[in-house]
């Protein structure tokens, strides 16, 4: 036990070293949102693979993988490609053209694009953006909870309050800089904590005539890729839903703040590599993780979830705890909270910005200097990070049976079904408006809930829209909602 708290210590005197060092650097407003658009392939390719990844895939992919088996690897197809085109196809135009409107934030970026005159484009970017952050960090907090429940013994309560008071730290002090170097030290710990833990279970646990023939003793469906009972309408709609998973990458704003904060093109190229092979590696790993952890701790007829956790959630900290020494569990306990933390403070970061930034000071006080604004994004930080823990302790209570896996993804597609489609349109299409733009963040705003509580619940088809959840509806209507409006615009 005292191995694990020495790491915890030193991972959070690190952290808060960073924070303090990015903080004599912070002299603008520009400095606190983007470090002075000075950032380096690896901290902005890591940054935003930590970010986009967050606790879920931590605990939430390594429970599909031994809930699910081989299936569960639609996540990895659809995450590998969603970087792909994200970093290929968008990110240098989106870059050149955010450099061109000197922009700070993606609703700056937008509000350019369409050379706004109204304040319209702000309002609707700045609240749909709030809400969604807000439910994610909550789901952050939460996984932070569990994490030192799990690992420590701690009260669920006691960790959540601990992680969420850390990361307000630091990014208090250090602002995007600090959030960009965390990223990069918690990035990297995610790497290798991922990528090593199945090569040491392997050769420390014994697997007799191997691991996927060992799996599909245990349930022959294991090794199906499109799940129980093959190929059907049901499996190949949750196999669309894990894959459209990848779709949150091509225009989320806490992915898409670190193309306007890195130092040139040129180092974007060299960050697509990183990316690519980082992404590949680290869901590859965790889903693996969950594959060895259904074949060491579970037999035939065996329900997992009463060895393993809902949804299997607990099969990474009982691996670890398994086949490692005492001493480098707390290194997992740091793995685990850098892939939540990563995840917490870029988004605090962005959202803050777009309620300081968008709104405050756009809408309202235009003249007012940098030194009140990197002020006041501070104290809206800190309300917006209370409202998520508050979020986040209603939803322990009245959800107990809660899973990692959903509710961060419910977030994460609200997020990106709000801005990926205007996004993509705003860079390809040059009769793209700023109606249509504001009807295509509507639309997908609306579309999230609509699908989540609505559609997925109908006794006829709604056991389809459950099995596919509301990524892949909710963009595809922001897309088809602001090409009509736009060809409205047009005519």
């Amino acid at each position: 036990m005292i191995a694990k708290y020495t790491f915890l210590i030193i991972y959070f005197m690190i952290l808060f070293g960073i924070g303090i060092v990015a903080s004599r650097r912070i002299r603008s407003l520009k400095d606190f949102y983007l470090g002075g658009k000075n950032l380096g392939h690896w901290v902005a390719a890591f940054s935003a693979r930590a970010t986009g990844e967050s606790g879920w895939l931590i605990l939430g992919v390594t429970g599909m993988g031994a809930m699910m088996g081989v299936s569960a690897f639609w996540v990895v197809i659809g995450e590998v490609l969603g970087v792909f085109i994200s970093w290929q196809f968008m990110a240098k135009k989106f870059k050149r053209l955010a450099d061109e409107y000197d922009a700070i934030t993606v609703p700056d970026y937008l509000v350019s694009r369409f050379q706004s005159t109204s304040n319209k484009l702000r309002i609707v970017a700045a609240t749909v953006l709030s809400v969604f952050v807000v439910i994610y960090v909550s789901a952050q907090i939460d996984i932070t909870g569990k994490t030192f429940e799990t690992f420590l013994g701690i009260n669920y309560y006691g960790g959540a309050l601990l992680g969420f008071a850390i990361v307000l730290i630091y990014i208090f002090v250090g602002g995007f800089l600090a959030v960009a170097w965390s990223d990069l030290f918690q990035g990297t710990l995610m790497f290798f904590g991922l990528v090593a833990l199945p090569v040491v279970a392997i050769i420390v646990a014994d697997f007799p005539g191997g691991i996927f023939p060992a799996l599909g003793n245990i349930d022959p469906d294991l090794l199906n890729i499109w799940g129980p009972g093959g190929f059907n309408m049901v499996n190949v709609a949750t196999a669309f839903g894990l894959a459209t998973i990848g779709l949150g990458f091509l225009g989320s704003p806490q992915v898409y703040v670190r193309f306007i904060a890195i130092r040139n093109e040129e180092e974007l190229e060299k960050g697509k590599k990183v990316a690519l092979l980082y992404t590949l590696l680290t869901d590859s790993a965790a889903v693996f993780i969950g594959i060895l952890g259904r074949v060491l701790f579970t037999g035939i007829g065996d329900n997992p979830e009463n060895i393993l956790g809902i949804s299997a959630e607990n099969v990474l900290p009982i691996l670890v705890e398994t086949v490692l020494p005492m001493a480098l569990v707390g290194l997992y306990i740091g793995v685990v909270l850098a892939a939540v933390m990563s995840t917490i403070d870029s988004l605090l970061v962005v959202a803050s910005s777009a309620v300081t930034r968008d709104f405050y000071q756009q809408i309202f006080h235009p003249d007012m200097d940098g030194e009140k604004l990197t002020t006041l994004s501070r104290n809206v930080t800190l309300v917006m990070a209370l409202i998520a823990l508050a979020i986040a302790m209603i939803v322990s209570v009245i959800s107990p049976d809660r899973t990692i896996f959903w509710f961060v993804i419910f977030g994460w597609s609200g997020i990106a079904a709000t801005f990926c489609p205007t996004i993509i349109l705003s860079l390809f299409w040059k009769d793209f408006t700023e109606n249509g733009a504001m009807a295509a963040m509507i639309a997908g705003f609306i579309t999230v809930p609509v699908t989540k509580f609505i559609l997925a619940t109908n006794d006829t088809f709604g056991i389809y829209f459950e099995k596919m959840d509301v990524m892949a509806p909710s963009f595809a209507i922001g897309l088809i909602a602001g090409y009509i409006a736009s060809k409205v615009d047009n005519k």
